[in-house]
């Protein structure tokens, strides 16, 4: 993973206290059940020579089945404990998430199984605020 390079979107909403912060939880047997540290930005790798933001808007697309539109501000580029470099976008989006329709994976399951099964790459999308937010996203993307 060293010397991968992600790129995604941070999209927040004035909520009724303040500002809340799109989350996704990935889909998938590892994450079923867990929630503080298992949350994620909407992100995925970039190609090689491929425009970042664009890389962010398609992996947005592709893991909420919804356009993102906006003023896109980038973020300081972070680099997570494994090695990949994440690049991402802070953009107002008020969102339906009621929708949600994410790509799918592939993944042998159970494990030695010689069974393949597809999950979605993300089962939930919601927004929250930054006190739970903080709790729930990955502890390398706290920094996002």
């Amino acid at each position: 993973m060293a010397g991968a390079v992600s790129a995604g979107v941070l999209a927040w909403r004035r909520g009724p206290a303040g500002p809340e912060l799109l989350l996704v939880h990935p889909g998938g047997p590892y994450w079923r059940g867990k929630d503080e540290a298992a949350w994620s930005i909407p992100k995925g790798l970039a190609e090689p020579g491929e425009d970042l933001l664009a890389a962010a808007r398609r992996e947005f697309q592709e893991e909420l089945g919804a356009a993102v539109e906006g003023d896109f501000q980038p973020l300081s580029p972070r680099r997570l404990p494994g090695g990949k470099v994440v690049h991402a976008w802070l953009v107002k989006a008020d969102l339906d998430l009621s929708g949600l329709c994410s790509n799918l994976f592939e993944l042998e399951w159970p494990p030695r199984s010689g069974r393949v099964q597809a999950f979605p790459e993300v089962d939930q999308a919601a927004y929250h605020p930054p006190e739970a937010a903080l709790r729930r996203i990955h502890k390398g993307q706290r920094t996002i």
